[in-house]
């Protein structure tokens, strides 16, 4: 039943291979068995009521404390209408992407009645891991995108549930949202080859650089490059920040080193909307002198012109779905009882390329 709410436009589908260090969540029953009381006694010494005798109680609680029994707000309200909260996770306030899946989140939280408090990383481990550290204590439930393994081992290895938005093999076991960039990075770069190009450059995020995330759209570049018997010079592959200025910079590094190229695919839609402007400013003609293909589908990529070739993510439906995946958690569905969604990125041809 839940497999077919992704029925339109959402795959499932993956084969894990990254191990997890996730705990399974205790459980109030455990607490009980632990401690040799009922489940009722155990939700009174937790929710401190008055009929219960008080050596039990501080047994109880010390027990629960010791197993890292986590209550659930959520089960709470459902008699108290206590307010529930989810904690959403994002890397880039001012990135364009962002606002887009946060929109699917507070929607899909506003429709359940629940709050929602936004934190921003800026994709540093340091405030990954400080962000993760106020999540077990502020929200019911935490849907978030994290770079960092060690961000990620932490989120998953207490009792919040959690799902991670963009989740790539790097947490396999955990709730979320996997995009298929395999199968979008495919499509757009043989639509290049397709089209006679053969000297495609990469502007790739430099964040990726320094992280232990895998990076997964310069592996397929490389691996479609290579499926298509294309050579690539290691200089088409550029670093560049996350951002418009990000990319013109890097543009003009590659422009300086291989003005041959004929067509770049960029690791999104900003660095490619600034290397096209960039490349503009130089002289060169767009697509005739060099094509552009971006990645996330931002609306700005309508507004350069030419109009900017992209491969489109449903940006507000990947916020929707984490936001489902955290009500069954919340509900007390186990982590593997819940099938990965996948959302798959989708060529939109412009003038561009």
């Amino acid at each position: 039943m839940w497999a077919a709410r992704y029925a339109e436009g959402v795959q499932g589908g993956y084969s894990p291979n990254v191990p997890t260090n996730r705990k399974p969540r205790v459980t109030i029953d455990q607490v009980a068995q632990a401690t040799g009381v009922s489940r009722q006694t155990v939700s009174r010494a937790i929710n401190n009521k008055s009929e219960i005798d008080p050596e039990t109680r501080r047994r109880v609680l010390e027990a629960a404390q010791a197993m890292g029994y986590r209550p659930s707000r959520f089960a709470r309200g459902l008699v108290r209408q206590d307010l529930i909260t989810v904690g959403l996770v994002i890397a880039d306030v001012l990135n364009p992407f962002f606002p887009e899946v946060t929109a699917g989140v507070l929607e899909a939280a506003e429709r359940r009645g629940w709050q929602v408090v936004v934190y921003n990383t800026g994709s540093e481990r340091r405030k990954e891991l400080e962000v993760v550290d106020m999540l077990f204590d502020q929200v019911d439930a935490g849907v978030a995108f994290l770079l960092h393994h060690e961000a990620i081992a932490k989120a998953t290895a207490g009792n919040l549930p959690f799902v991670l938005l963009d989740k790539g093999g790097r947490a396999p076991a955990v709730p979320g949202v996997r995009i298929d960039f395999e199968g979008g990075a495919r499509r757009g770069l043989e639509y290049l080859i397709d089209r006679g190009h053969r000297r495609i450059a990469m502007l790739d995020d430099e964040a990726y650089l320094s992280a232990e995330a895998p990076n997964t759209r310069r592996e397929l570049y490389l691996k479609v490059m290579g499926e298509r018997g294309i050579p690539v010079d290691i200089d088409w592959i550029q670093p560049a920040h996350n951002s418009i200025d990000g990319g013109a910079v890097a543009m003009e590094r590659l422009l300086s080193a291989h003005r041959d190229v004929t067509a770049v695919f960029a690791y999104n839609d900003l660095i490619a909307i600034g290397a096209q402007l960039r490349a503009r400013a130089l002289g060169l003609r767009v697509p005739e002198d060099c094509a552009f293909l971006g990645f996330d589908g931002l609306s700005i990529g309508e507004l350069v012109e030419p109009p900017l070739t992209t491969l489109h993510i449903d940006k507000r439906r990947l916020g929707e779905i984490a936001v489902e995946q955290a009500a069954l958690l919340l509900g007390g569905m186990s982590e593997d009882e819940i099938p990965e969604a996948v959302i798959e990125p989708q060529l939109v041809v412009r003038a561009s390329a």
